[in-house]
């Protein structure tokens, strides 16, 4: 009985004196678990974890282990500046790509504006250059091209040359005197007359295509000669 009591202090002591002669950790110890508690604040960080989780805050764990409580905080901090880097990295991209957007955004509507600028310049000169499209005048009974007309005419094969993809259609009328099929078979001899002569001012003719009214379209509906006049026409319309 004395003697398992003696051996009990006997073995505290002995757990005791091993405890005392614990020998001191190794460089490569303490850099391995320095390491390890960097990795585990760089992993508490990510996991949304506040700084002040550390673990190895306790009054024992930081007079025995300093070395992994900076180890924590290193690996929390670092993860943090490295998702702090992104995320500014990430907003400048964002804001560079928003600034080349909006730049290229402004260039495409700088182009449309200018298209649209020279497109209305183009066509507000066709329109111009279209005024040349002047109507001409036939005697009584007549087809022929009068010569007060040649230089209206003339005007209309410029602008015909002018603008190679202006294609026209030449209307001819007459006054209301005669039968509406002696008026339409004269409508078509003073466009063809028309044509006849645009041809020969070098304009091909397969741009153009003829047509008669006859009497079906005065402009003046009055029975005197000054009214028949301006209805024995010949009119140039754009297609």
């Amino acid at each position: 009985m004395r003697y398992g009591t003696y051996l009990v202090p006997a073995a505290i002591v002995l757990t005791l004196g091993s405890l005392a002669c614990k020998p001191p950790k190794t460089a490569e110890e303490i850099k391995q678990e320095t390491q390890a508690a960097f990795n585990e604040g760089a992993q508490a960080f990510k996991d949304g974890k506040a700084r002040t989780t550390n673990p190895y805050l306790s009054e024992k764990e930081a007079k025995e282990n300093p070395h992994k409580m900076q180890g924590w905080y290193d690996g929390w901090d670092k993860a943090k500046a490295d998702k702090d880097a992104a995320d500014k990295a990430a907003a400048e991209k964002a804001a560079a790509d928003e600034a080349a957007r909006k730049a290229a955004a402004e260039k495409a509507a700088a182009e449309e504006a200018a298209r649209k600028a020279a497109e209305a310049e183009k066509a507000a000169a066709f329109k111009k250059a279209a005024e040349a499209l002047k109507t001409i005048h036939f005697d009584y009974d007549k087809s022929d091209i009068k010569e007060a007309d040649r230089a209206l005419l003339q005007g209309i094969a410029d602008f015909m040359k002018a603008y190679p993809a202006a294609k026209v259609e030449i209307e001819g009328h007459c006054d209301e005197r005669g039968t509406n099929e002696y008026n339409l078979a004269l409508g078509n001899r003073r466009a063809a007359a028309a044509l006849a002569y645009l041809k020969t001012l070098g304009v091909d003719e397969a741009r153009f295509t003829t047509i008669s009214f006859g009497k079906e379209k005065p402009v003046c509906t009055e029975a005197k000669e000054a009214c028949w006049g301006q209805n024995r026409r010949g009119e140039f319309k754009l297609k």
